[in-house]
């Protein structure tokens, strides 16, 4: 107490406290932060001046081996200097993902066909908003058709080099069928639905010149399309496409390329399987009226991290799942199989089979095979993620 008392007295009157240990100890780290904030402040630098010069020769953004090259070194240099290799790791792929973004910046605005004219059909709207800015940053001549604009269609499709469909699935075939007859015949014609094999028909009948589907697997609200990948069905002329294709890849994009009817099959999994059962689970959360905030006080990281999926879900657009959810015939078939899938488990529910659900769950574990070790891994590092952020 005298000590505290005597120590407030030497501050009042001007006369410095004694440094402690711990509290020197601070001082130095609080010093060796600012030295790391200034050397990450340094390689940012020193990456813009790489971004330049990637811009004058026309070379990519990303360069994987470069980047795991650059990973390995760092890896070895932690084990050798007594840190923990995936710490590092983890913390030099984030430093390269900001370093990446912040090269998109300047390299995602190159054009690869600068000054072509890009007509963007439901430009108004949240997806076509985003391509849009995207064209009209990289200095392509953007003009925009939305549903008052229909009467000037002949106008606004004049000259282009470009007609991307960014409507709703359930109209896509239809206006395509509508603006065919207006397009040049070298124009390429793309749309950016999540079903690609009617809407690629529909184009292909509509216009006789370029079509390719493009499916942009990622929403309006990406800040940057950094390893965004985009599936590319090829329709017609290939080559003449191909500068779209050159376009997304500057963009940061990854194009995987997948023909429209394994697209669609692949997608009523990936999408309208997965969708549904997310919303199912949600709407039984609902109807039981379960405490959604005492859960999440006793709940492990993987539940918070699985319930925040679930609430994902629902704070978005209910028209936009229900167009990807019940697109067609096929899906809906696809969700009948997967409510009957569940209601053939009912029996072993009601016995409280223990023994039937472990047979069922090796068989399972069998099938899913090395892919499972691979989960494990992801869900672990999200889950590391998610604790350190809450």
């Amino acid at each position: 107490m005298n000590m505290d008392f005597n120590d407030d007295l030497k501050a009042t009157a001007g006369v410095p406290t004694p440094v402690t240990g711990l509290e020197r100890l601070r001082q130095e780290i609080d010093q060796t932060d600012r030295q790391l904030v200034a050397l990450l402040a340094q390689r940012r630098g020193l990456v813009m001046e790489v971004a330049e010069v990637k811009k004058e020769r026309g070379l990519p953004t990303h360069h994987p081996a470069r980047e795991e090259d650059l990973i390995s070194s760092r890896r070895a240099q932690a084990q050798e200097a007594g840190l923990d290799p995936d710490y590092i790791e983890d913390l030099f792929r984030t430093v390269m993902r900001n370093s990446r973004v912040g090269q998109l910046d300047t390299l995602g605005r190159r054009s690869v066909r600068p000054g072509a004219r890009v007509l963007i059909v439901g430009g108004r709207g949240s997806m076509g908003r985003l391509f849009a800015r995207c064209f009209t940053q990289s200095d392509y001549l953007v003009r925009i058709l939305d549903v008052e604009d229909w009467p000037q269609v002949a106008e606004l499709a004049s000259g282009i080099d470009l007609a991307l469909l960014a409507v709703p699935i359930q109209v896509s075939p239809s206006v395509a069928l509508q603006l065919g007859p207006h397009l040049p015949p070298n124009c390429v014609l793309c749309d950016i639905t999540s079903l690609k094999k009617e809407p690629l028909e529909a184009m292909l009948r509509a216009h006789a010149g370029p079509v390719t589907g493009l499916h942009p697997l990622f929403g309006p609200g990406t800040v940057s399309m950094d390893k965004q990948i985009v599936v590319v069905s090829p329709g017609r002329d290939g080559a003449a496409c191909q500068w779209l294709l050159d376009q997304l890849a500057v963009w940061g994009n990854v194009l995987v390329e997948a023909e429209a009817g394994e697209h669609d099959r692949t997608m009523g999994i990936v999408q309208a399987l997965r969708h549904f059962a997310t919303f199912a689970f949600g709407e039984y959360l609902c109807g039981r009226q379960v405490p959604i905030s005492r859960t999440l006080e006793v709940s492990s990281p993987i539940y918070r991290l699985e319930l925040g999926m679930v609430g994902r879900l629902f704070a978005q657009d209910p028209a936009l799942y229900a167009e990807i959810i019940f697109a067609t015939p096929e899906r809906r078939v696809l969700l009948r199989d997967f409510i009957e899938s569940l209601n053939r488990h009912l029996e072993m529910v009601d016995r409280g089979d223990k023994q039937a659900f472990i047979n069922q769950f090796q068989k399972v574990a069998a099938w899913f095979g090395p892919f499972s070790e691979q989960a494990m891994r992801e869900s672990n590092f999200l889950i590391e993620k998610l604790v350190h952020r809450f």
